[in-house]
């Protein structure tokens, strides 16, 4: 490199260089993962030297709890807006997954990420958190009607939120397969794809309520 490149960089913006080094560091994470991931490849990403990405970001997991922090932040909000903005659970759960569709078509990087790491709570807290919020956004989706039911009683409803804890990781795993599984075959049209994940998750949970079961192995 030449002396007036990296006096070039020198020059960018901080607020703007922190940028450009957290958007190298989302592809690198996204595409190797985070343990394959070392502070060289986000410098040589970025091109920076590996000085000067310390100067910003103390360590890789300093780096990556900031990239996932960025996900999250942005991922929640489009969640909460969509199901808000819906008044029926299964309107809630369709607006759910355009969420996700929507996010993994125009951030592919971040998808990457979150579908990697998303149960691998071990690297960083905050894509626990963002499966905690998928699960509770998931549970106030399937209790909304029994939450506001004057006449159920306090033990029926602890027994709906029993069942509620164990079918919130089956839904929102099969929707991020979904979504993931689209993305690799774009011959599908999204609307077919997006229908498929409403009806399997709502047509199963419809069974499940009114207690069909499959009998005990």
């Amino acid at each position: 490199m030449g002396d007036a490149e990296p006096g070039a960089r020198r020059r960018m913006p901080h607020a703007q260089r922190r940028e450009h080094l957290l958007a190298a560091a989302l592809a690198e994470f996204g595409r190797r993962g985070y343990h394959l991931t070392q502070m060289d490849h986000v410098a040589e990403a970025a091109q920076v030297s590996k000085a000067l990405l310390y100067q910003h970001f103390d360590s890789k997991e300093v780096l990556f709890a900031e990239v996932t922090e960025s996900i999250v932040a942005e991922l929640t909000v489009r969640l909460n807006l969509a199901v808000l903005a819906e008044q029926g659970s299964v309107e809630g759960v369709r607006a759910m997954i355009r969420v996700l569709f929507d996010y993994a078509t125009a951030e592919p990087d971040a998808w990457a990420l979150v579908i990697r790491h998303l149960d691998k709570p071990e690297v960083g807290l905050e894509l626990r958190e963002l499966r905690d919020r998928l699960g509770a956004a998931f549970a106030g989706l399937l209790l909304r009607r029994r939450r506001a039911d004057p006449g159920l009683s306090a033990a029926a409803l602890e027994v709906n939120e029993r069942r509620a804890r164990l079918l919130v990781p089956l839904m929102y795993g099969s929707m991020l397969s979904m979504v993931s599984w689209w993305l690799e075959h774009p011959d599908t049209e999204r609307d077919r794809a997006e229908q498929m994940a409403v009806e399997f998750i709502w047509l199963g949970l419809d069974r499940l309520r009114t207690g069909e079961r499959l009998p005990r192995a």
